[in-house]
């Protein structure tokens, strides 16, 4: 299932370009400089990445624990409904009642973070910049960490998150370069294509769980995950 983070983060960038997009385009990079220009946003990226990353395999140790328990199955389905349930929340009602709240404090401190590495103009604030951006709240993220948790692994849900991120690198970067061309009206299409398709990837996730007998798909319930430690007689 690793090649639906690939999936969800594209589909997320459409998402992000409205509310992490502001971010990208104010980043203090080198506009004189287009090596160097690319260079401060491939490390914007790379901050991003191991955000997503560390969370990922945090979840991902919290998904071997529910593997342990014997909840392969269950948590495989249970992602893939609230991959759904989450996008299918109004997204000012999802952060009346985000999982933020609890860690309001935390929020806090990254967003003034933020605001102080804008204030800068060097590789490192930019590098923080990325970092910071990816503990940011946000629905698809969200999402993502459940199908983190899917992966029952702590490094498969570190790499899930992490290409989840590079998912959304191709039209995060476009941000910086052709801001004047994402007009509110193109952003309202993009965002409507959004829900659809994170239902589609958490119905996946609902199909895996099944164990319907289906190849790739929804194989069988005794083939879904591969056993760490052979049971020998």
């Amino acid at each position: 299932m690793l090649y639906s983070a690939l999936l969800l983060g594209l589909i997320s960038s459409l998402h992000c370009m409205g509310m992490c997009g502001p971010i990208a385009m104010m980043l203090p990079v080198d506009r004189t400089n287009e090596t160097k220009k690319t260079i401060q946003i491939l490390l914007y990226h790379i901050g991003r990445l191991i955000a997503y990353g560390s969370l990922g395999i945090i979840f991902g140790l919290l998904g071997r624990g529910l593997y342990l328990a014997g909840m392969q199955q269950n948590v495989a389905i249970a992602s893939g409904i609230i991959m759904i349930t989450i996008i299918a929340i109004p997204e000012k009602k999802f952060a009346k009642y985000n999982f933020s709240k609890p860690i309001y404090k935390v929020i806090s401190s990254v967003k003034s973070g933020l605001g102080a590495q804008f204030r800068k103009k060097s590789n490192e604030a930019i590098f923080i910049t990325g970092l910071l951006n990816g503990f940011l709240p946000c629905a698809l993220v969200y999402a993502a960490l459940f199908g983190a948790i899917a992966m029952q692994n702590a490094l498969l849900g570190g790499l899930y998150m992490v290409l989840y991120g590079i998912g959304t690198i191709p039209m995060m970067s476009a941000v910086v370069y052709v801001s004047n061309m994402l007009t509110s009206p193109l952003r309202n299409k993009l965002n409507s294509f959004i829900p659809y398709a994170v239902a589609i990837i958490g119905a996946f996730f609902i199909l895996r769980g099944l164990g319907l007998g289906i190849p790739y798909l929804s194989p069988e319930t005794n083939s879904l995950f591969v056993q760490g430690i052979p049971h020998c007689k």
